[in-house]
Formats: structure tokens, C-alpha cells, sequence
């Protein structure tokens, strides 16, 4: 049976320059990156290399580069923060975000008191930019605006620079999540009006565990976990150094091969959509994810004409035949709710049908696409 993997917006498959490189920290690099002797001062001048190696190609300050240990805690760290330190008392934010972002306004209302503000969307999930201003200009307090770069499901691209205009002009802070972006798109945080940004390094071919918060410089934040001097005193805890460089080997991969990679993988994308529109009638893509200029080259999330009772039996069927894809994000996988972006995006009979998000990378071919289609004709017939 083969195996296909269609399923990299949850993860990706970790490269062979990140293993190799990763195997050389745990075997020969093993100091604290925090002692003084010459196996720790090792391990440090390698952290910081990997700081500067990811500063430099996001035209950012190496000093504003605070490792993590995934997306989820930066967001976390970022939003809470901006509450606790910055006075912030207002976030405006969307329905469709990552739940990283959504569950953790959800507990600074609760907690703090903070005012939710979700701004309104298009039939296809974009944020609607006029209301957007609105709601900057709706009463003096002071503002966060949170709205991802990429869509984790539908794979909409926001128009950051805008947010970030608006944001400017109203003196509100604004944070994003890239984590679906970063290793994807070239960034240039001088280019953009954005305060916080945030990063994995499974989404780019990296190890699990570990990301990064991109933090402007005299933002005023304060640490979140405390306890060491780490990261410079803003993350306490001692510093997962294989993974840090595991982090650094697969950003510099996915930057040196970024155009070839683009140019392969949307390819794959294109050729995957027209071929499920052209042999299964009545599939649609959800939100823009079949527009190749509006949404992300990785990821399309397509809506397959099967009733209610045949799609509980769809994602099953795939995973006999060894395909893997998702419904949804990874990370609500064990929720029987459905997802809260179509939710958001769909209604009445479209709910119904089911959709699958499949998501590509340069290590997939036109062959396993093939195999794919093939599998859902045939389940479509059956």
C-alpha cells in the first residue's frame, strides 16, 4: 500500500540537513548553553549564531528573536503580555484564527476584563478592512489587533501590510501569527508596521518543539515564565539546543531554496485542485484556497459533493488507502465540533458536505496526486 502525506499544514517531514545536523549537537555539543566552561560557551555561541542567522533574514535585530518552543507558547506569551505589561484593554481579533490566539483571548476577557472584538468577514474569510478601522477608531482605549498571516485551514493570505497601516495610524499594537508563513514567504519585519510575529519550525522541515517571537525592540514586555536568565532574561529555562539548531539548519533551508520550492509546490497545488474539480463534479474549494494568488501555494481545502452519512466515513477510507489529510486543524483533532473556520465561512447544506484540507510540500509528487484523485473517484462512485 503507499503511504502519501498530504497533510503539512499539521507538520512536516523533518529534512535530512536538520537530522544531520540535530545528531551532531546531541552527540557532541551536549554543554548547558548557560555554563561557563568551554562545552557551554559551545553550545551559546551556537544559539546566538542560530539568533542572528534568523534575524538577519527577517531584517530584524537579533535581540528581537526570543526562542520558543512552538507557535502556541509565543502566541500565548505575546497576547498576555501586551495585557499584563502594556495596559492593553482592547483585542481586536477574528473568528477564524488559530485557537492558540482564539482560546487565549477567551481567558484574558475572563481574567483580566480585556474587550473581544471580532472583526467582520467576507464569504471567503478575508477581514473586512473597513470595519476593521472601525473599530480602531471606536473609543480611546488602548489596542491590540491579532490577525494571522496565512489561514491554517483555508489558507487565505491577509494583507498584513494594510493591518499594520491602519494599526499605525490609530496607535494600536499588532500581532500576528505566522507560524503558517514563516519558511514559506520572505519577510521583512522593517517593511511591515508589525510589533510581534510568531514561528514553529515543524511547519518549515524543522523539529517539533521549538519556534521563535519575533518582539520589536522596547516593546516593553516582561517575561512570562521566569526562573533564569535565558534568552536574555525575557524566557526562563534552559535552552533545547539541538532543537535550536535544528530550528536555524531547517530556516536556512527553507530560505535558500525558497523560490524553487515556491515555484514546485504551487505547481503541485494546481495541478491537485484542477484534476479534483475536473473528475469529481460538485467539489468546490472553501474560502480562496483554489486562487493561487490569494491564498497559500501549500494548502487547498476542498468541499466534496458526498452526503452527511457517506463523509463520516471519508477521512477512514482515506487512511486505509494510506493517504493522510486532515478535516481540520491538527490541534482540534479530537474535537467533534467540526471546524470553527467553515463554521465561520459555510452554512446549511455545505456545513453538511465534508471537507478535507490537503496540504502540500516539495517532498510530494504528481504521482501521489494521481493515486489521490483515483481514491476519491472511486469512493465518489461508490
Amino acid at each position: 500500500m503507499q503511504k502519501i502525506y498530504l497533510d503539512n499544514a499539521a507538520t512536516t517531514q523533518v529534512r535530512k540537513e536538520v537530522i544531520e545536523r540535530m545528531q551532531e549537537a546531541l552527540a557532541q555539543q551536549y554543554g548547558n548553553p548557560s555554563s561557563t566552561h568551554s562545552f557551554g560557551r559551545s553550545a551559546k555561541t551556537a544559539v546566538e549564531q542560530a539568533r542572528k542567522t534568523i534575524a538577519k533574514t527577517l531584517n530584524a535585530q537579533a535581540s528581537e528573536i526570543i526562542f520558543t518552543s512552538g507557535g502556541t507558547e509565543a502566541d500565548n506569551m505575546i497576547l498576555r503580555c501586551a495585557v499584563r505589561d502594556l495596559g492593553v484593554k482592547t483585542i481586536i481579533t477574528s473568528k477564524i484564527e488559530h485557537h492558540a490566539v482564539l482560546h487565549t483571548v477567551e481567558e484574558l476577557e475572563k481574567e483580566y476584563g480585556v474587550h473581544i472584538w471580532y472583526v467582520n468577514l467576507d464569504e471567503f474569510g478575508n477581514p473586512d478592512m473597513k470595519h476593521l478601522e472601525e473599530l480602531l477608531k471606536k473609543d480611546d482605549s488602548k489596542k491590540l489587533v491579532s490577525l494571522m498571516h496565512v489561514n491554517n485551514e483555508i489558507g487565505n493570505i491577509t494583507d498584513i501590510a494594510a493591518v499594520g497601516e491602519l494599526c499605525k495610524a490609530n496607535n494600536a499594537l499588532f500581532h500576528s501569527d505566522t507560524v503558517q508563513s514563516i519558511g514559506h514567504y520572505p519577510w521583512d519585519v522593517q517593511a511591515v508596521n508589525i510589533d510581534f510575529m510568531t514561528a514553529a519550525a515543524h511547519k518549515f522541515h524543522g523539529p517539533k518543539g521549538v519556534g521563535f517571537a519575533f518582539i520589536r525592540k522596547n516593546s516593553g514586555l516582561k517575561p512570562l515564565i521566569v526562573g533564569g536568565s535565558q534568552e536574555r532574561g525575557f524566557r526562563a529555562g534552559t535552552e533545547p539546543f539541538h532543537n535550536i539548531v535544528g530550528l536555524e539548519e531547517a530556516f536556512v533551508q527553507a530560505y535558500e531554496h525558497l523560490e524553487e520550492e515556491i515555484e514546485g509546490v504551487k505547481e503541485l497545488k494546481k495541478y491537485f485542485v484542477d484534476r479534483i474539480l475536473e473528475e469529481i463534479p460538485g467539489a468546490e474549494c472553501n474560502g480562496l484556497s483554489g486562487d493561487l494568488e490569494k491564498s497559500t501555494y501549500t494548502l487547498a481545502n476542498i468541499r466534496l459533493p458526498f452526503d452527511k452519512q457517506k463523509g463520516l466515513m471519508l477521512l477512514f477510507h482515506l487512511d486505509m488507502k494510506g493517504i493522510a489529510c486532515s478535516k481540520g486543524s491538527a490541534c482540534q483533532s479530537g474535537s467533534n465540533q467540526g471546524s470553527h473556520v467553515l463554521n465561520e465561512i459555510l452554512e446549511g447544506e455545505e456545513l453538511d458536505k465534508p471537507s478535507l484540507r490537503f496540504s502540500f510540500s516539495m517532498y510530494n509528487t504528481k504521482e501521489e496526486l494521481d493515486y489521490v484523485v483515483g481514491v476519491l473517484k472511486e469512493f465518489a462512485n461508490s
